[in-house]
């Protein structure tokens, strides 16, 4: 997802996006660990995802005068995780448990 795709969304599914990001991040490492990623540039890829979506919640935040992490905290708790890996499918099953097991502040 490009920057300009990011700015498109409103503030609560900004956040979701970056949440989302980060839970198939985390799979992603995990199916890495255990040599089950066939592409390995995913992890680069989820990572500058993250970072876009992170800068475009900034930016909203200082145009709105509010303080470091305020869109993050106000709509975290509306998140509910989608599938996981969504683009290939790959993780399900007991990846999809374990990682709302390790998952902080869900």
């Amino acid at each position: 997802m490009s920057a300009l795709d990011l700015k498109g969304l409103d503030d609560k599914a900004l956040v979701h996006r970056e949440l989302q990001l980060e839970r198939e991040l985390m799979d992603a490492r995990f199916r890495s660990k255990t040599g089950q990623l066939e592409d390995t540039s995913k992890l680069a890829k989820l990572r500058k995802g993250i970072a876009r979506a992170r800068t475009a919640q900034r930016e909203r935040e200082i145009e709105q005068s509010l303080s470091p992490n305020a869109l993050r905290d106000a709509h975290r708790s509306s998140f509910t995780p989608g599938e996981i890996g969504g683009e290939d499918g790959a993780a399900g099953g007991f990846l999809k448990g374990i990682v709302d097991k390790v998952t902080p502040g869900e």
